[in-house]
This record gives structure tokens, C-alpha cells and sequence, in this order.
């Protein structure tokens, strides 16, 4: 038995699934990294391709990682309380529809 199954080419989820190297796969492992948020150490774990993005954010702001991670933390934790990882994974998505 074969573990590849055939996929609808109109389904554009299957056609992602198809379009992933064996290097894409590392993109949907979680990664934790610690930043000091004002003087507050904090790890966030988040699926590589997240950082990525978060990454580009920041290298297009011309600011560091750790000074974006701050940044969102204040916005966006107004309306999600305590929740950074899932506050910075909005925040990728929302980036990548309006600006990539």
C-alpha cells in the first residue's frame, strides 16, 4: 500500500501538499526561541515558516527580531491576553495577505 494518495488537481490544498520538498517540511516544525521583552525573559514557540515571516517583517522595518517580537507584544496583546505565540502567528498571516 502505497502512503501517497492521488490528489484532485483543482484542490489547492492537495496541490500545496504536492508542492512541498522534502526542505519544505522543516518549515511545520516548531522552533522556540527566548527574547527579554521589557526586561522580561520569554520563550515563543512557533512553526519555522512563522519565523520567517516574522523575519522578513522585521529586516523590512530595518529593526531586530527581538525589537518586533516587543513591538507586537504591546499592540496585539491588548486584545489577545497572554497569548504572544498566537498574537504573532495573526500577525504573519495578516502580513502575508495585505503585503507579500
Amino acid at each position: 500500500m502505497s502512503i501517497y494518495v492521488e490528489i484532485d488537481p483543482d484542490d489547492f490544498l492537495g496541490h500545496m501538499f504536492n508542492a512541498c520538498s522534502v526542505d519544505q517540511v522543516s518549515e511545520f516544525l516548531p522552533e522556540k526561541r527566548g527574547f527579554r521583552i521589557h526586561g522580561h525573559s520569554t520563550t515563543v514557540r512557533l512553526e519555522r515558516v512563522f519565523w520567517t515571516v516574522l523575519e522578513d517583517m522585521a529586516d523590512r522595518m530595518e529593526i531586530s527580531l527581538p525589537q518586533l517580537i516587543a513591538r507586537i507584544h504591546d499592540q496585539c496583546l491588548v486584545a489577545n491576553d497572554k497569548n504572544i505565540s498566537s498574537c504573532l502567528r495573526v500577525i504573519c498571516m495578516k502580513y502575508m495577505n495585505i503585503y507579500a
